[in-house]
Order: C-alpha cells, then structure tokens, then sequence
C-alpha cells in the first residue's frame, strides 16, 4: 500500500486490495502454528481507540497486532476523560505522548477517522475501525479474503492474487445504517464482484446514484438467481429513532434468512454461502439453520479478520518494501 493511512475502501485501487489480501494469506499462517506470533512490529506501539462498544473488532485489532509484537495500548471512552468531555484532539494528543505508531479508531461520528488522519494533531498510521454509518474498512476486505478462499475451494485454485471476477455477492438488510454494507459495496466491485442489495425501501438510502451495485426488493426473486454468497446485516435497532417496517415477524418474512429460504437454496443446488458481520440476531435477520448450517462462514470471517488486520498493520507500519514471513520466531 502506498497511502499512510486505511480510512475508507473507497481510497483502496485493485493493487491495493489484492496486495492487502495477498499478504493476509502469508499471515494466516501464522495461525495455524505452534508459536502464533512475528517479530515484524517489535518496538512499534498500536493504540485501540475506541469511542463506540466493540468486541470482535477490538480483540481481533489486539489480537493481530500482538501476533506481530507490537506493543498495545487498549483505549475505551468509556471510564476515560472522554466521559468527563475531553475532545478528540486532547485525547490523541494524549496518546501521541506515549509514542504511537498506529491509531485503530472507532467511533460514532461519521468522519472522525479522517479528522484525525488530517488535523496534524498526531503523526501515526490512522486505521479506521468503524465510523458512525460511513465505513467499516477492514471488515470489508476480511469478507473478501472469505469470498477469495470459498472461490478458491470451488476451483481448486490457490486464492493469491486472485479476484473475485464474475461472483455474485448479495447483501441483504439494514444498508440505511450499515458502515459494513458500504464498504463492501465498494470493495467488492473493484475486485470485481457483481453486488446487489436488497432491503425494503424504508432501509436503503435515499440516494443510491453512483453505487456500484444493483438494487431489489424482492430476496426470493434475487436468491433464485443462485448467487455465490449471501450477507445477511444486523438490523440497527440502536441507530432507528422511527418506525421502519411494520413488524420484526413480517421483516424475517420479507427479508429474512429462513430456514425455507436455505431448504430451497439447498433442493436447487445453489452454491450459496451464508454471510455476517456479527453481531447475530437469530431469528430475525438470520435463522439458526442458516447461521449453524455448513454454508456458513460467520466463524471463517471472524479468523480472517485477525489475518486481514495483522497484513493491514504490518503494511502501514513496515511499507511495501518489507514482506511478512511467517517462518521467522
């Protein structure tokens, strides 16, 4: 990556993309041996600020950046000075003095990760964590190394370097509020995914001119078309202040992932897989029989996760010039 910060997949090209993917591949190795770890990052410092609750997001930016041997600092408003009503610039300016490398920030104010990437107010590496309904980065580019890793098991083709040309990827619910859907819908079409959403009209937003993916109604009418993957959004009860669809038992009828809708994707050979960021409302936006069924993979996305963070953190902190190498202790 030639960019100092990750702030939006928006800022990603092709090559960007596919060399983050690229050398998630390489880190998940690691995983999967004895020591888990890389002296990549030793003496470099990460700090997880997080403005907004978070549970796989912050484990999985903890977890890679101490497989990596970074130093972490784990930074919650809650119990802080923020709660007292100090500003974003004092608290990172606060950080900065204990000599950050990398800033992974969440929080609920659209825009705020590039403020800080911006401002000068500190001179580290920015990772955009989640903000507000804007972006979710990261999450974004572990879904496609799941989608690269299910194609390359369908083909029998290694996943580096690969893309996800002519794949059908549709994502299915609340995108009004969905930093997740966004940058997905972004992402996957410059690895060049066809993506189509689908929601009732009250969940989508406004203005969809310019997005780079298809628009239907009807999930019946969309899951008969076999797509290769289906992801299914968490309703964002949290952020709805009015009355979006009439009930949550006729939203799981219209657009929820039944347990029929898997029977029928099932009897009609599809070769569909089940999707989700998490958290899960079981059934409501997804059922047991999907979320459990061999189709799904929620519990691969969350592993990926940790591999995708670790390749975004070693590229930002060590440059395109250095490559991981998972057989280094």
């Amino acid at each position: 990556m030639r960019v100092k910060h990750l702030l939006s997949t928006t800022d990603l090209s092709y090559a960007d993309a596919v060399r983050i993917l690229d050398t998630a591949d390489q880190m998940a190795a690691v995983s999967s041996r004895e020591v888990k770890k890389l002296p990549a990052l030793r003496g470099r410092t990460v700090v997880n600020l997080f403005f907004e609750d978070s549970t796989r997001t912050r484990i999985s930016f903890e977890t890679a950046a101490k497989r990596l041997s970074a130093d972490v600092i784990n930074f919650s408003a809650k119990g802080s000075s923020v709660s007292k009503g100090e500003s974003l610039k004092d608290t990172a300016q606060t950080l900065m003095a204990m000599s950050a490398d990398a800033v992974v920030i969440r929080h609920g104010s659209s825009g705020a990760p590039q403020q800080l990437a911006d401002s000068g107010w500190i001179d580290a590496a920015v990772v955009n964590a989640g903000d507000g309904k804007h972006a979710h980065p990261t999450q974004a580019l572990l879904d496609a190394m799941t989608l690269r890793r299910v194609r390359s098991r369908a083909t029998g083709v290694a996943s580096t370097g690969m893309d996800l040309e002519d794949m059908h990827v549709v994502i299915v619910g609340d995108v009004l509020h969905s930093r997740v859907a966004r940058s997905n819908v972004w992402l996957l079409s410059t690895l060049g995914a066809r993506v189509t959403l689908v929601a009732p009209p009250t969940l989508l937003p406004v203005a969809l001119t310019g997005w780079p993916c298809e628009v239907s109604y009807d999930l019946d009418a969309v899951l008969a078309e076999a797509p290769d993957a289906v992801m299914m959004l968490r309703l964002q009860r949290e952020r709805m202040n009015a009355a979006f669809f009439p009930s949550e038992a006729e939203y799981t009828r219209g657009w929820g992932l039944t347990a029929q809708r898997v029977r029928r994707l099932e009897e009609a050979g599809a070769p569909t897989v089940f999707m989700h960021p998490g958290p899960m409302n079981r059934g409501l936006e997804i059922s047991s029989e999907a979320a459990d069924s061999p189709r799904s993979t929620v519990l691969e996305q969350v592993a990926n996760g940790v591999s995708v963070r670790m390749a975004v953190l070693f590229l930002l902190l060590s440059g395109d010039e250095s490559s991981p190498n998972p057989s280094e202790n």
